[in-house]
């Protein structure tokens, strides 16, 4: 069992010192379910990348904003959205932390 609470915690210190502001973990595999708490400080991104078939982001700390295409969507603590199924991206609009959940075949 994992304390989202203190892993969030744990990967958002670390982002804050990194060069490229980020910190992630698989905190969860099973056959093709994964789940990974990712952290980024303030203004850092994860650069546009393909999806999994099914994907779900928990935002656990801070404000996010979710890029697909021409689209974008600000999520705040607390918000599960469905991963758009193109080519996305993610930037903190400040310090965040995420709950990634993806099925990969």
């Amino acid at each position: 069992m994992h304390d989202l609470a203190s892993l969030a915690d744990e990967h958002l210190a670390k982002a804050r010192v990194e060069p490229h502001g980020r910190s992630a973990e698989l905190i969860m595999h099973d056959g093709s379910l994964r789940q990974s708490i990712i952290a980024l400080a303030s203004g850092c991104a994860l650069d546009e990348h393909n999806t999994p078939p099914a994907a779900s982001l928990q935002i656990l700390r801070g404000r996010v904003r979710i890029t697909a295409g021409e689209s974008s969507e600000d999520l705040s603590a607390g918000r599960l959205t469905m991963i758009p199924k193109i080519r996305h991206g993610l930037l903190a609009l400040e310090d965040a932390v995420v709950l990634l959940t993806a099925v990969n075949p």
